[in-house]
């Protein structure tokens, strides 16, 4: 047997049962993950994976280097990332001459074509793996790029990272083989003989597919375009965002590794980072050789990315304005504890973190009697405030804020309307130049004009506006009105009334938003878990795509037919 198909074999008898189980929990949408949450799960004699201390020691041995993959075209290198933390990285990248790495990328379509749908996808599951096994390494490389404190930038930049790149990894195997490799066709002709012909059929990719990058969630929402597109076979160029090009490139290195030793041409996939305001992407974006487009990042640039880049596939997640519904609650204490923690968590730089709660002013009932408008936000303030009043904890929740952009919103917002909870600094006594504050929480008039400007825009960041409403319809015209204008992520409501809960879900319907109803406990509006929630709709202004579903995969690649005459 040839090395290679000895490594194909290897491969599928490794992975294809956990390609198995992928594509059973995307019919069952139930809980499961491969990769473990906790980092005692990690390191060990036998693991195969680095330990916590290893992949610190990994990260800072990284700090200062060139990471040098071997690419054609490279150019120069090119850094500068600063950590939210106060590090200076001083890595640098490889940046590209286009016209050589582009059709270098290209060469290698072919094998990766007749290499079928299956053996694509355990490729990509063995990259995943190697991913896996260095997880702690990237939990840093995440952390001082995002700003995300360390166990967040551990589970969401790691093992749910992996799993929504697995996710995407296992609709598109399934969308690939949705039509057989090949058919026996025959057509009766009376007593003529019948019409035959063999035909074949062959996903082929669309072409070079361009990855940008996100600062505040690089490998989250990185992995499912990356995934999806390499597994329909087609090579994928990763444009990271200036400030967090670490954990792409480090996933970059560990792709064009395993293509190498699977016997695929490493450029399949490849990095290039860019110079201070070259604006890099704008350039690619446009180039005829790249074919399909994965975005996260501002509604502008989405917006010009779907009018101006017209050769290629284009998916985005743009901004939204997140927003719930409170007309009651029968765990008044809950509903509190579970917002709290939602507008806290990483200083509510996530797409998902709700940002308009919209409030009836004659109040609301709850299992603690009846609340007014001003005792429900006082009383939601108080809720955050003790969440976040120790320090400790406070660091660990907000981590840091990514950008100056975000601090300069957060310091804005307070002159927009009566400030309910006002945001305060946090020390942070391991880095003491991280940029660490509270939320903010503004009360406003919902019925002023002059309020819309603030609750009608996205206020990216811990800044959140109580928006006081005539009254429940009130609430749920405005929540139709936001979705539809502006788009969301996100909608939460509570509710005790049947009828208010199916006027609520019928405008999510209407509107394409996802929905959370009544969450109390553990389970927060702003988080998705892969395999069973899906992250966006595609249906409404903040994101075309939802990941994941099979619109997300099918147009990465056309089905080729060829015909033979006779059986």
């Amino acid at each position: 047997m040839a090395a290679a198909e000895s490594t194909a074999h290897d491969l599928i008898a490794q992975h294809r049962p956990t390609l198995d189980q992928a594509l059973d929990t995307i019919r069952t949408r139930a809980y499961w993950s491969p990769h473990p949450e906790h980092p005692k799960a990690y390191g060990g004699e036998g693991s195969g994976s680095l330990s916590m201390a290893e992949g610190k020691a990994a990260f800072d041995a990284l700090l200062g280097t060139r990471l040098d993959l071997g690419q054609p075209g490279t150019d120069d290198f090119v850094g500068g990332e600063v950590s939210p933390y106060g590090i200076e990285l001083g890595v640098t990248y490889p940046h590209a001459d286009a016209d050589v790495l582009l059709p270098a990328m290209r060469a290698g379509m072919r094998a990766w074509r007749e290499a079928g749908a299956e053996l694509r996808a355990v490729v990509c599951l063995e990259i995943l793996a190697r991913i896996s096994a260095r997880t702690m390494e990237f939990a840093h490389a995440v952390m001082h790029t995002s700003g995300q404190a360390f166990m967040m930038a551990f589970q969401a930049g790691g093992p749910h990272a992996q799993d929504r790149g697995l996710e995407a990894v296992a609709y598109a195997y399934a969308e690939q083989v949705r039509t057989p490799d090949a058919a026996q066709w025959s057509k009766p002709q009376g007593k003529r003989d019948p019409l035959r012909l063999t035909k074949e059929f062959t996903p082929v990719g669309r072409g070079v597919a361009l990855l940008i990058g996100c600062n505040t969630f690089p490998t989250w929402n990185g992995y499912p375009g990356l995934f999806a597109s390499l597994a329909t076979g087609n090579p994928v160029l990763v444009k990271p965002h200036p400030r967090a090009v670490l954990p792409l490139a480090l996933t970059v290195q560990a792709a064009r590794e395993v293509l190498t030793e699977s016997g695929f041409d490493p450029n399949l996939v490849a990095l290039t980072a860019e110079r201070p305001g070259e604006g890099v992407a704008k350039t690619l974006a446009v180039r005829p050789e790249i074919r399909i487009i994965d975005y996260t990042g501002s509604t502008a640039f989405g917006d010009w990315l779907e009018t101006h880049a017209r050769q290629a596939q284009v998916y985005t997640e743009k901004a939204g304005v997140n927003t719930v519904v409170i007309d009651s609650t029968d765990d008044y204490k809950g509903m509190l504890a579970n917002l709290a923690f939602s507008l806290s968590l990483y200083s509510g730089q996530m797409c998902t973190t709700p940002q308009n709660l919209l409030v009836p002013r004659d109040g609301i009932t709850t299992d603690a009697g009846p609340k007014s408008y001003d005792e429900v936000v006082a009383d939601l303030a108080a809720a955050v405030g003790g969440l976040l009043g120790d320090d400790a904890r406070a660091n660990a929740l907000l981590g840091a804020l990514v950008n100056p952009d975000v601090k300069a919103r957060l310091e804005a917002a307070a002159g927009l309307g009566e400030v309910a909870l006002p945001s305060r600094e946090v020390a942070n006594p391991e880095f003491p130049d991280a940029v660490v504050r509270t939320p903010v929480i503004v009360k406003l008039d919902g019925t002023k004009p002059d309020a819309e400007a603030a609750y009608l825009s996205e206020c990216f960041g811990p800044v959140s506006f109580a928006v006081a409403v005539d009254s429940t319809g009130d609430a749920l015209e405005l929540l139709r009105r936001t979705v539809r204008e502006k788009g969301a992520m996100t909608v939460g409501a509570y509710t005790t009334s049947d009828d208010v809960a199916e006027a609520v879900e019928e405008v999510c319907l209407e509107e394409c938003a996802q929905l959370s109803l009544n969450l109390t406990g553990g389970v927060y509006v702003n988080q998705t878990a892969a395999f069973s929630d899906f992250h966006g709709s595609g249906g409404n202004p903040a994101a075309n795509a939802a990941l994941c579903d099979g619109a997300f995969v099918a147009n990465r690649f056309r089905v080729v037919e060829v015909r033979r005459d006779g059986a």
